[in-house]
């Protein structure tokens, strides 16, 4: 209860960004016409050496969406006494800024102060998704970035263990529906889960039973055997699916086999509505893409920055 009263306390004093300035998909066609090659090439270079790259890229712009809009401040690095987001808690396991980087570095030269980071990271989430055999999609642009970056905000983020009451009051804080929240959950097809994050599902899930009941058991048991109750070792945890380094609709597939990863997942289960789009997702993997290209524009159509960035990790 404590940390609900703390959530809507932070939504009170930093309140989200909406969609104010309007976007365009040409919004540089004249100033930098070059721009989507470019952070496409970063992002296809870095995914030769990194498989886990469209996971993470993906990752980083939700994280930065849901924190004042998408205004690039995930990126922002912590000064002095301020700690920035990306050293807040849910943040500590994002990687791959240094793509970001490098498409910035490359974009400076090639048009110099004209497109923001924000809009960098908006347009290699996408392409996360189609080099990972996902769909594609015209990303609206004009983004600005932000000059303020807190890791207290960092607590506004959907947690892994939010029922689905919370889920739908988060969502709907940002001007997100209950399908935007089936579709954008359906980005857990990418990536990997620290035990961390579903230890809660794996041991004393209740005062009477050790496991989650809605879990498969043979899957729950195989999760306890990597992710012990006392568990040391860093790196553990899961694939968030059996496909994880392809963009499909597995993800759904698993969900109604009671093979989800968090709770927040198993909570899409919880009401007929969000039951209903699941099971449209994992029957047909047309309809889980077009619906995820909606809610990512309209998710990255919230905007909150001021400036364009000379360094995506400093503010100028």
């Amino acid at each position: 209860m404590t940390a609900i009263v703390a959530l809507a306390f932070a939504l009170l004093m930093f309140p989200i960004s909406s969609p104010v300035r309007a976007l365009s998909s040409k919004y540089y066609d004249h100033s930098c016409p070059q721009l989507e090659s470019i952070v496409t090439s970063a992002v296809k270079k870095a995914m030769l050496n990194d498989k886990t790259v469209p996971a993470a890229l993906l990752r980083m712009h939700f994280h930065d969406c849901f924190i004042r809009g998408c205004d690039g401040s995930v990126l922002l690095n912590s000064k002095g006494k301020n700690k920035a987001e990306k050293d807040g808690p849910p943040n500590i396991s994002l990687h791959a800024f240094y793509v970001i980087d490098r498409a910035k570095k490359a974009l400076e030269s090639s048009c110099p102060g004209i497109v923001s980071c924000a809009d960098i990271l908006a347009l290699a989430a996408r392409d996360a998704v189609a080099l990972s055999g996902g769909p594609t999609w015209k990303v609206p642009k004009g983004r600005k970035d932000g000059r303020i970056s807190l890791a207290t905000e960092t607590r506004q983020l959907p947690a892994p263990t939010f029922n689905i009451s919370q889920l739908q009051q988060n969502f709907a804080q940002r001007g997100l529906s209950l399908k935007d929240l089936v579709a954008l959950s359906g980005g857990h097809t990418l990536g990997f889960a620290h035990c961390s994050s579903f230890q809660n599902r794996i041991h004393n899930f209740n005062v009477t039973l050790d496991v989650d009941p809605t879990m498969n058991p043979s899957f729950a048991a195989r999760l306890r055997s990597v992710c012990p109750a006392h568990n040391k070792a860093k790196n553990a945890g899961s694939p968030l699916d059996s496909s994880n380094l392809i963009f499909d609709n597995a993800y759904y597939k698993l969900l109604l086999q009671g093979k989800s990863i968090f709770s927040s997942d198993q909570a899409l289960l919880t009401t007929p509505k969000t039951k209903a789009l699941a099971s449209k997702f994992a029957s047909s993997q047309k309809a889980f893409e077009e619906a995820f290209v909606k809610s990512m524009i309209k998710m990255s159509s919230l905007t909150g920055g001021q400036e364009i960035r000379l360094d995506c990790r400093v503010v100028r």
